[in-house]
């Protein structure tokens, strides 16, 4: 592991005058250096965070910062400006920048060097040598910890508080050193806390307890738990933190902080959580598993006030206790949730919520969709009017045993809408969301409101129990809430809006859709294939290739000829970027490194499957050159599946259910066009490609090469 600051990335002399030039000046550096391997793309993650928020600080500093693909390792260089560059700091411009660059799965040892460098930042001292600085090259060893700063002539120290030493491999920082109880009361009797007389008007047992050998027992310290967090959990997590527990120690008062930044989070003792006196919320991003505090009295604001008036935030809290004030109870965070990293915005967690609905719904379509396509193979596309198996099956006719299998698989499509509803609001509410969720994807059914109906129903419901649950509840009712009133509830309001007011638009739009697939011809069919195919090979597996797929289940509820095609269209074009990685391993091995070829061998098989995740690998080592390709297959894929008129029963089989495709062999034809494409054109950009000194050209004798990411 290299250093995280070397000379060559200190700029005593910076002669920048706004941030965006300084953030380039500072990462040319970090390209020249190699840890940087596209300027322009790490400039616009710089710009995307800035744009965020402001991160300029008291006290003439500046701390821009992202995580970035572009990044190869946590790199941090500085710049010193003597006219001083304005970061939106609110005391004015920053002489001291630091520019931070972690890589997007940044390794948490280096992350937890730039949080104890953050921290730092909060030390007068630490700064102060900074700005005596003369040469690069001590400066960088400052900021590595190699060597203390220097305490100014006029500074007067505080022996009963020794300096924290400076940020180096050897500190602790990050959410380990959170979790360690602070010691801010040893001299409790001198403190403000312990100062204060007692708030009833009994006197205490050390006050009335006059024998000589008496020790008065001190005043337990007025106790907060905090938590601070920003969008990329480097520098301002870790600094508000920092500037908590200093504020702490001066007021006499107890802070135990849980950084919930890149380097993970370490929680709070539960015992420690529960004895606090009150909370400090400080952050930027959603505060993770935030019911564990409901209660308590809390303040809630932005990181940076954090930073910049810790003791007002203690005050406050100090307050909000001694008038009694409890914070309202959290909901327990959504399953989704849980697992969100702590920048996601809306659309983040719309995805994952719309994800979490048809994830559920795919085991489903699977059953569902083959029982009925094996149905139509053994009976003919006659047997969905075959009367109900209950009352008569005859045990030796093969149209007995595919009425059963079309009923069954009917069956089970029946759930589809439903199960889809119900789950994108258990993603949102957690379980209190089923209930509602379930009713309005049933509701979309009644209506015919369709697949469209439930994923609106479902997002309604999920809303509805969200608001529900933000209501101040007294104790003695929240044991029924959950099992009672969030059903009830939620069930009726659902219920209303889906019959009364915006089911019957739904349903409307639902049947144009349907009308307009039925429809599709020529010029129309085509196009329409040429967009599906690109969705289903732009992120393999991913949002987009989802939204297509669900798109083209959701016509088989109610199949007819256009959803048909659309299915068709879908599984060819999903098929087709595995099965190129394959055939270009095969037929160019010396483009790709030993793991690749390996992979290659296993997109055979995930191809032929209809598994568009197994092109995944390819792609992460190499997405300018693979996901373009992989794209264009796909969209020929889809144009000529629509053109030959290729229809699909079946929602998921790849070739194992071509028997139940409609124009088979121009569906392979279809297939075989876009892998040739997608593999002739991965060939050709990859063959094109110049190797570098950092990343080589792989051969097929490099047993070890490793898979690299493209520049």
């Amino acid at each position: 592991m290299s250093e995280l600051i070397t000379a060559e990335l200190v700029d005593l002399d910076l002669s920048a005058e706004t941030k965006d030039a300084a953030a380039r000046s500072l990462a040319e550096r970090m390209v020249t250096s190699g840890r940087v391997t596209d300027l322009e793309g790490f400039l616009a993650d710089i710009a995307a965070r800035e744009a965020q928020m402001p991160t300029g600080l008291d006290g003439g500093i500046g701390i821009p910062h992202c995580r970035s693909e572009h990044v190869t390792e946590p790199t941090l260089a500085f710049g010193r400006s003597a006219s001083g560059i304005d970061f939106g700091a609110p005391d004015g411009p920053a002489d001291l920048i630091f520019l931070i660059a972690a890589p997007a799965g940044g390794d948490a040892d280096h992350l937890s060097i730039l949080s104890t460098l953050a921290r730092h930042l909060m030390d007068e001292t630490f700064t102060g040598a900074l700005r005596s600085a003369t040469e690069p090259e001590r400066t960088a060893a400052l900021i590595r910890g190699d060597e203390p700063a220097a305490v100014p002539e006029t500074a007067v120290p505080e022996p009963a508080v020794p300096e924290p030493e400076v940020a180096g491999p050897a500190a602790e920082p990050g959410p380990e050193r959170d979790a360690e109880p602070q010691a801010t009361t040893d001299a409790a009797p001198t403190t403000p806390a312990a100062a204060e007389a007692p708030a009833s008007g009994a006197p205490s047992e050390a006050a009335t307890d006059t024998t000589p050998d008496a020790t008065p027992t001190p005043a337990a310290p007025f106790r907060i738990v905090a938590i601070t967090s920003c969008p990329t959990g480097i520098a301002h997590t870790y600094m508000a933190a920092e500037s908590l527990e200093k504020a702490g120690q001066a007021a006499g008062v107890e802070v135990f902080v849980e950084t919930q930044g890149s380097a993970g989070f370490k929680r709070l003792d539960p015992q420690l959580v529960a004895d606090a006196d009150g909370v400090i919320f400080a952050h930027d991003v959603e505060v993770r598993e935030k019911e564990r505090f409901a209660g308590k009295p809390t303040v809630d604001v932005g990181v940076k006030a954090g930073i910049n008036r810790p003791a007002e935030l203690i005050a406050e809290v100090r307050q909000k206790a001694a008038h009694g004030e409890a914070g309202a109870p959290a909901r327990a965070a959504a399953p989704m949730d849980k697992g969100a990293d702590a920048g996601d915005g809306f659309a983040t967690r719309l995805r994952k919520w719309l994800m979490t609905g048809v994830s559920y719904m795919v085991p489903f379509v699977a059953a569902g969709g083959l029982l009925i396509a094996l149905a139509f193979a053994i009976g003919g596309y006659t047997i969905n009017k075959a009367p109900s198996v209950a009352e008569h099956f005859i045990w030796t006719e093969s149209a007995s045993w595919a009425a059963l299998l079309f009923q069954i698989g009917g069956v089970a499509f029946g759930f589809l809408v439903p199960v889809l509803a119900g789950f994108i609001a258990y993603g949102m509410a957690d379980r209190p969301g089923l209930v509602p969720g379930f009713v309005g994807g049933a509701i979309a059914l009644t209506i015919n409101a369709g697949f469209l109906g439930g994923l609106i129903a479902g997002l309604i419901a999920g809303a509805v129990v969200m608001a529900i649950q933000r209501v101040r509840i007294p104790p003695v009712l929240r044991g029924i809430m959950p099992v009672v009133v969030i059903p009830l509830i939620s069930s009726a309001i659902v219920g209303f809006l889906m019959f009364l007011v915006i089911g019957k638009p739904i349903a409307a739009l639902q049947k144009g859709l349907t009308d307009w697939l039925s429809g599709l011809t020529g010029a129309n069919a085509i196009i329409l294939g040429v967009i599906l195919g690109l969705m289903m090979c732009f992120d393999l597996g991913g949002p987009l290739n989802k939204v297509a797929y669900a798109f083209a289940v959701g016509g088989l509820a109610n199949p007819n000829e256009g959803s048909l095609k659309v299915m068709a269209a879908v599984m060819a074009a999903g098929m087709v970027p595995p099965l190129a990685m394959a055939l270009a391993t095969t037929v160019r091995s010396r483009l790709f490194t030993k793991a690749e070829r390996e992979n290659g061998k296993a997109a055979w098989v995930l191809g032929a499957s209809f598994i568009t995740e197994g092109a995944i690998p390819f792609a992460a080592a190499d997405p300018l050159r693979v996901i373009p390709s992989a794209m264009a297959g796909g969209a020929v894929t889809g144009a000529l599946s629509m053109a030959f008129g290729c229809t699909l029963r079946a929602p998921h089989g790849g070739i194992f259910v071509v028997p139940l495709i409609g124009q088979p062999l121009l569906y392979l034809l279809a297939i075989a066009a876009g892998t040739a494409v997608s593999t002739a054109l991965v060939i050709l950009l990859k063959g094109l490609r110049k190797p570098s000194p950092t990343h080589p050209a792989p051969s097929p004798a490099d047993d070890e090469a490793e898979v690299t990411v493209a520049a």
